[in-house]
């Protein structure tokens, strides 16, 4: 679903469509990695090369996309994302409202995607 709102920035996402997004793209990116060693593409002793760097490349938009309506879905402005700027505290809360269950109902940034309901953004 992450992929189909490719830098889609509005809306809500819920729980299951970010973690499933974060679980399929871990695993690809250790895919990415592992391809970078066996074709030899690594960047020096780093155990990752040229194509870890082009998928991280092409995932960056997404990601982002992901996580700002992931934070919409906690009823949070994408720009809570800086958060991860504070050393130890920031990634701590911003694990805390990914792991939080979304508003119920309709919330400033559209209808709960859990239960499908009508917007009226």
């Amino acid at each position: 679903m992450a992929l189909k709102k490719y830098a889609d920035f509005s809306g809500r996402a819920r729980r299951k469509e970010y973690w499933m997004f974060g679980l399929f793209n871990l695993f690809f990116v250790i895919l990415a990695a592992i391809l970078d060693n066996i074709f030899g593409t690594t960047i020096r002793s780093a155990p990752y090369g040229l194509v870890y760097v082009l998928y991280i490349a092409a995932t960056i938009l997404p990601t982002l996309a992901v996580t700002v309506r992931r934070l919409h879905d906690t009823n949070k402005s994408g720009w809570y994302y800086f958060m991860v700027l504070i050393p130890l505290v920031g990634p701590i809360l911003l694990l805390i409202y990914f792991c939080t269950e979304g508003d119920a109902g309709i919330n400033g940034y559209g209808s709960d995607p859990k239960h499908g309901e009508p917007s009226s953004v």
